[in-house]
């Protein structure tokens, strides 16, 4: 610690160290804990199942879709098998989500890719999801003053992303639900266990440390289980180790934590929730206890719920807002119909312009919804009917106002409030990526014909008039005058960024229909295969839109061109959220893509892959079936004729193992049908081979043996020879000479 306050920079990286080790901590508390919760709903799936290690077990899906089975009761498609690839893992993660999804869960930007991976932070902010939504949602859902608050869509929900197939932001999950489950599950901890002994639980953190609370919620469901005298005078790791051995011993709940993840400065709050709502399954039906009513009013008076109506003072300013409204009509109905100048009428309109924007802040302030589904109360409603018709009738009044206008002045009038218009239009979001960029391209190019070609003819026209502040002689009411001028300018400057936007949602839609294109393709091409000749089709296919349509070149031409409109679009455009929006697109559309690539690009050799094991297998069961057939007669020949026959034995062994390995990969990869049809086939050929090779095993080694025979008896020739020619040498006659003598000594070296 010394050394940290003497330094700044050690004392930072103390810091950041202390920070990870944290969050290190707390991922593998969770780990644990999500590992169990999962464990025990997959003791259930038949046959059981068991996780050892999260982030490896989850990654092919197997595991993620039987844990889903066993919560949702359904069964769920899942490819199997010992050779799975990284792309039937992908398809099997794929299933998984969109089976949540289909339950209203929106998972925003998880993709299968990252379970495949294994990342962490993804893999247990997934499981939390499925923990909130399958066991603490439903379970606080059971509370009678929650049931009104999950009577609508599922509330386990995420930060919205625009349309389904978007390019993913980066990998936050957060729950519109947790916070009211958060609250419930505390709501009842504190009315049920904490309230009768004066304990305080303000968190699912800090407050359950010394293991009082959990003692306090086991009290409540068996008080005979608990003495509360004995638990106050207990250590922390004491009463948490009783705690979870009663709750699992006596009441059957299963043990995710253990006393050490729980005794420390901050607990984790997902894990202590999950364990925490378990109980709920156990506590008695507080329809049937004698604290009913007044429980009710508990949770009532702590949780916001839709099915409340808005409050009578709310209610009191609505009805008068409305009466305003509608007395604000009235007015300008007669103000209209009333004769005189068109300065002392566009005055009058001026005036109750003033009043309209004036009331405008309070009249968005008590429309916002009261209902999750974002419905309106009938107060609300009503008040909006009549701020719609009153913006209507103001703004058809200052039209017939500009129009009224003299000479060309009056036509620029009526072209101007439809530039207005033309601005103010949001983007038309269609429901499939390419038809909202075809609509707006339409809008870009008449954006380009008629606002801006408008704009320069109007231009030179409406200058002229100003300067005058007249039409041919006809004064114009300054006010009117000038108002149209800001107008104009604002028309003026705002068209041009309103040309470059388009042309960035136009690219950018193009670019997200590209991506879910792509995607709809590699999930018609990650599929169980049927026979060689649809896969060959497939790869066809695949290699038509990947090389044919120049599928990698596409998307580097459209991100560019992306790119470059949106550096012009984020100048164009001042805000600062705008800008990080677009850098948060083009960041989180890269690794999209280099996911949605890598998967790609892997189809290829997988099918490959599958069509090689085809031609494999059907030439060597071709021509072991023939090979068979020949050696199953040969069995009945002479021992010299058989001995020949299987001589190369170890040939056909070598082709049937090449067989069984080409027959058991297709049986992974291709359907039930055609695995169906290879199982058969082999049961049949490995049985004749089983029954053949007993008899003929020991031909095996034949060639083996007789080249060891022949390079023996090489062996044995070679050796005569030169014992035949040493002892002809040594025997032979020397002529006693120094010359002779060396010659012949030299002559036995060699």
């Amino acid at each position: 610690m010394t050394l940290c306050k003497g330094n700044p920079c050690v004392g930072v990286s103390c810091f950041l160290v202390t920070m990870a080790w944290a969050r290190h901590e707390q991922e593998a508390v969770q780990k644990r804990t999500f590992t169990k919760w999962i464990n025990s709903h997959l003791a259930k799936h038949k046959p059981p199942l068991e996780v050892n290690d999260l982030f490896e077990d989850i990654k092919d899906g197997v595991k993620l879709l039987a844990l889903l089975e066993v919560l949702s009761g359904q069964r769920l498609p899942c490819e199997q098998g010992r050779q799975l690839k990284r792309i039937h893992w992908v398809s099997n993660i794929g299933t998984a989500l969109k089976f949540l999804e289909g339950r209203k869960i929106k998972l925003v930007n998880i993709h299968a890719t990252d379970i495949a991976d294994g990342r962490p932070s993804i893999v247990l902010g997934l499981i939390w999801t499925i923990i909130l939504y399958f066991q603490i949602e439903e379970l606080t859902s059971n509370l009678p003053a929650l049931q009104a608050l999950s009577n609508s869509n599922s509330s386990v929900d995420s930060t919205a992303s625009c349309e389904t197939g978007s390019p993913p932001m980066k990998r936050k999950v957060t729950n519109k639900f947790q916070g009211n489950a958060k609250k419930a599950l505390l709501r009842w901890v504190q009315c049920t266990a904490a309230k009768d002994f004066g304990i305080e639980v303000k968190d699912f953190g800090s407050s359950w440390r010394s293991g009082v609370a959990f003692q306090a919620v086991v009290h409540a469901i068996r008080p005979d289980l608990v003495d509360m005298e004995v638990v106050r005078r207990r250590n922390n790791r004491e009463n948490l180790e009783e705690a979870f051995a009663l709750a699992e011993n006596e009441l059957g709940i299963p043990r995710l934590l253990d006393p050490e993840d729980v005794d420390v400065d901050k607990p984790d709050e997902k894990s202590i929730m999950t364990y925490v709502a378990q109980f709920l399954k156990h506590y008695p039906n507080p329809q049937h206890s004698e604290g009913d009513g007044q429980q009710d009013e508990l949770l009532l008076g702590s949780i916001p719920t839709f099915a409340l109506s808005v409050s009578r003072e709310e209610r009191k300013m609505l009805r008068e807002l409305k009466v305003f409204l509608d007395q604000l009509e009235r007015d300008l109905l007669r103000a209209q119909a009333t004769e005189g100048s068109l300065t002392d009428k566009y005055q009058a309109f001026k005036n109750f312009h003033v009043q309209y924007e004036m009331k405008k802040k309070q009249t968005d302030q008590l429309l916002q919804p009261v209902h999750k589904e974002g419905k309106l109360s009938v107060d609300q409603a009503l008040v909006k009917q009549a701020w719609d018709r009153l913006s209507a009738r103001l703004l058809d009044w200052h039209i017939h106002l500009d129009k009224s206008l003299p000479g060309p002045l009056g036509v620029i009038g009526a072209w101007l409030h439809r530039a207005e218009m033309a601005l103010r239009e949001d983007i038309p979001l269609q429901h499939v990526h390419e038809e909202t960029a075809n609509v707006l391209h339409r809008k870009l190019e008449q954006h380009k014909v008629k606002l801006l070609k408008s704009l320069e003819s109007h231009r030179q026209t409406f200058t002229q008039i100003h300067k005058d502040r007249s039409v041919n002689g006809v004064p114009v009411p300054p006010e009117q005058l000038q108002d149209m001028a800001e107008r104009f300018n604002f028309v003026s400057t705002s068209s041009h960024s309103h040309l470059i936007k388009l042309e960035f949602w136009e690219i950018k839609y193009r670019l997200m229909a590209f991506l879910v294109l792509a995607e709809a393709k590699l999930k018609s091409w990650i599929i169980k295969y049927g026979r060689r000749e649809s896969v060959e089709l497939l790869l066809q296919s695949y290699l038509s839109f990947v090389e044919g349509h120049r599928f990698f070149d596409q998307y580097e031409i459209i991100f560019t061109a992306l790119k470059q409109a949106a550096e012009v679009y984020v100048k164009s455009d001042s805000s600062i959220d705008e800008a990080e929006g677009v850098s948060k697109f083009l960041t989180e559309t890269t690794a999209q893509w280099k996911n949605l690539a890598l998967e790609v690009r892997s189809v290829r050799s997988m099918l490959e892959e599958v069509i090689c094991n085809w031609e494999k297998y059907s030439s060597t069961v071709a021509s072991l079936q023939a090979w068979l057939e020949d050696a199953e007669q040969m069995l009945n020949r002479s021992e010299g004729a058989k001995r020949d026959f299987f001589r190369n034995l170890s040939h056909w062994i070598q082709q049937h193992m090449d067989m069984n390995d080409a027959g058991n990969f297709l049986i992974e990869t291709c359907d039930e049908t055609v695995s169906r049809d290879l199982k058969q086939q082999l049961l049949l050929l490995n049985g004749r081979w089983r029954e053949l090779f007993v008899k003929v095993k020991h031909y095996a080694r034949a060639d083996e043996v007789d080249k060891l025979r022949q390079d023996y008896q090489d062996g044995i020739n070679t050796l005569k020879m030169f014992m035949d020619a040493t002892n002809e040498k040594m025997t032979a006659p020397v002529q006693v000479s120094f010359l002779n003598v060396r010659a012949f000594v030299q002559d036995v070296e060699v």
